[in-house]
């Protein structure tokens, strides 16, 4: 994924998101939500509000780019409904399935109003929910990262869902959620968010371009036949992959050889391991025969996409919830478009990813009751369907996956079902207060063993791990 500045994020907001953006925890990630980067540091509740509440108690909704659904202007001024804020992140079909699915349940009901604003993506939109707490006007409900849970419950800004779920447990079907997306729902065993738009990292490839190279469509399904399908390509003018080095990437490999990021107790790093160095070893090698393209900095997942939609590449890794789009750019470019699990090394293994849907904790009863209802209207069966048909992100629900519509949806288009099947691979991400500087470090020290011959992997991660520890044992 592209390296940060970590500065410029900042400066493109108010003043006093700035303040929000330096102080707080923040994250780094794709354009569509796909991989990521984070970037943390600690501040307590407190000394936020000290910093902020000045400043935010005029600052309304703060959604300068806000988008709204139609019609709620009116509706807000009523005052027959109780009227609640929904931020998001990020735009394009996203942002059409998110305002859809709110229009829709504004007109399904006449006793509240949700109103929906965009925030940018999941740092923008952390960041200003972060410093609406501060200020005493968080939105009631908000998407949130699913990393994100751990430092958002633990600061006592999320409302604990489990009494909400027993009152109406016969409508959640809690056991219905897929249980791979439920890992980071949890927080010391308190429930604090529902599977929302979920996705898992899938590899995308350009199946016209393999079959011009004599090269069999349904692979490359190992490491040992990425590296050969990709010796090929390269003779052919072309590169196997083009790679930024992205921490939900490398979670993915990491998990294929093994490993785990951190040790059980979540207070030492483990990616310094065998199975952590193996992912940095293999890229560093691929990269250095030029079989593979591993760039750098801001733009480096963009230049994944570009060079992978230019026939540059044949493959790429991508988030779930890039289907619909890559579909359209391969009917538009003229090749055909095959999706398939990341390919195994010792075993398959993804991260899983995405967001969820939480409940901010200081919203009036009301509004608390209002926000459930949204919430549970959000994650139903019949809306992960169509968020899913939509835009590609995973369905949350065992109903949804089997029921007929998606089975249909699924022998037409097979390039959704892949990511759904690879979920029996997949392991909740690390959620412990340290792990976005930590991720960090992380890529900045992968970054260094693949550019620098004199760096190798193993002494590039036994650095980073010595920084973690530090963080993580606080």
């Amino acid at each position: 994924m592209e390296k940060p500045d970590l500065l410029r994020p900042a400066l493109s907001l108010p003043l006093v998101f700035q303040v929000s953006f330096l102080l707080l925890p923040g994250r780094f990630y794709n354009k569509k939500g796909g991989g990521m980067t984070v970037f943390k540091k600690k501040l307590t509740a407190l000394t936020l509000a000290a910093f902020m509440a000045a400043s935010l108690a005029g600052c309304g909704s703060g959604g300068g780019d806000s988008a709204t659904v139609e019609g709620q202007a009116e509706a807000a001024g009523s005052s027959k409904k109780v009227v609640i804020k929904y931020w998001y992140a990020y735009g394009d079909k996203i942002e059409e399935a998110k305002l859809h699915m709110v229009k829709t349940f504004n007109e399904s009901q006449d006793k509240y109003e949700v109103v929906a604003e965009h925030q940018g993506n999941y740092d923008d939109l952390h960041a200003k929910v972060q410093a609406a707490f501060a200020a005493g006007n968080a939105p009631a409900v908000t998407d949130l990262e699913i990393a994100s849970t751990g430092v958002f419950a633990n600061s006592g800004m999320l409302e604990e869902l489990t009494p909400y779920v027993e009152k109406d447990k016969d409508q959640v079907k809690l056991d219905d959620f897929i249980p791979g997306l439920m890992g980071n729902a949890y927080v010391n065993g308190k429930l604090y968010g529902l599977p929302f738009m979920r996705s898992t990292p899938i590899m995308y490839k350009n199946v016209t371009m393999l079959k011009e190279a004599g090269l069999d469509p349904a692979g490359p399904k190992t490491w040992e036949e990425l590296e050969q399908y990709s010796k090929v390509l390269k003779d052919k003018g072309k590169f196997g992959m083009t790679l930024p080095v992205d921490i939900w990437y490398y979670e993915a490999l990491v998990a294929q050889s093994g490993g785990h990021m951190l040790s059980e107790d979540g207070k030492q790093a483990a990616f310094n391991d065998a199975a952590g160095v193996a992912p940095v070893e293999f890229w560093k090698k691929l990269s250095g025969e030029g079989l593979i393209k591993m760039p750098v900095g801001d733009e480096a997942g963009a230049t994944a996409n570009k060079d992978w939609a230019n026939q540059i590449s044949a493959f790429k890794f991508n988030s779930t919830a890039g289907v619909a789009e890559s579909l359209e750019i391969a009917k538009g470019n003229g090749f055909e478009l095959q999706t398939a699990f990341m390919p195994a090394n010792k075993d398959y293994g993804v991260p899983t990813g995405g967001c969820q849907l939480v409940m901010t904790s200081k919203s009036k009863p009301e509004e608390k009751e209002a926000a459930w209802e949204f919430i549970k209207w959000m994650t139903s069966k019949e809306n992960t369907i169509y968020q899913h048909k939509h835009v590609g992100y995973l369905p949350t629900r065992t109903s949804a996956v089997e029921s007929e519509e998606l089975q249909e949806h699924f022998k037409q288009y097979p390039q959704y079902k892949v990511a759904v099947d690879q979920l029996q691979y997949a392991r909740p991400r690390p959620m412990e207060n340290a792990y976005p500087e930590v991720a960090k470090i992380l890529r900045d020290a992968i970054e260094k063993a693949i550019i620098d011959p004199k760096t190798s992997p193993q002494d590039a991660l036994n650095q980073a791990a010595e920084k973690a520890n530090k963080l993580l044992g606080k």
